[in-house]
Formats: structure tokens, C-alpha cells, sequence
């Protein structure tokens, strides 16, 4: 596919030049995650309200608070957990960022 491009926000191909390389962390050869295979993400936040139930996990700590911050003060209940299986809850937040 020489010379093809990707779509701009407004519908027009990017050359290649443009476009922006980037290393795919924790995947497998095929693109999935490879959690089963020792790449575990180090964060993972759990909201919940009503019946309703919500999980992520993230790299990057300071992601995964600020994500679990805007959950909580929208009404939910968080809980973020360390790789060490540590669980934060929001007033523990600023302490998990200052890491």
C-alpha cells in the first residue's frame, strides 16, 4: 500500500511522514494483551454504584488516580489496587499519587 495514508479528523489521508511511531507494550505477537504471559498492568481501579459495576487497569499510576478521582466525585465508589494487591480508597488517592 505505497503512499496510503491515515484518515485526518477531517476525512483526508495523513502521509506517512505524519503519522507517529509508537512501541506496543505488553503484547503478544498477534497485538493482544499479554497479561497471561507476565505482563500484568500495575493498576486497577474498580467503581461501582447502584448495579452497576465498572473495572480498569492501567500502567501508569497517575492515570489510574486521576480516572479514579473524577469516578468518585461523580458519586461512585473507588477502589484502586496496587500491584502488590494493596487497595486505596479516595482519601488514600493523594498518597498513591505521591509514590
Amino acid at each position: 500500500m505505497h503512499g496510503a495514508g491515515l484518515p485526518s479528523a477531517d476525512g483526508t489521508k495523513l502521509p506517512r511522514s505524519r503519522r507517529i511511531a509508537a512501541k506496543a507494550r505488553c503484547h503478544d505477537e498477534v497485538g493482544r494483551r499479554a497479561t497471561q504471559r507476565g505482563c500484568e498492568l500495575a493498576y486497577k481501579m474498580v467503581a461501582e454504584r447502584d448495579n452497576e459495576k465498572y473495572s480498569f487497569a492501567r500502567e501508569s499510576r497517575l492515570v489510574i488516580v486521576a480516572k479514579a478521582k473524577v469516578w468518585a466525585s461523580e458519586g461512585w465508589r473507588v477502589v484502586i489496587t496496587d500491584q502488590d494487591g494493596k487497595a486505596y480508597a479516595p482519601p488514600e488517592f493523594d498518597q498513591l499519587s505521591a509514590a
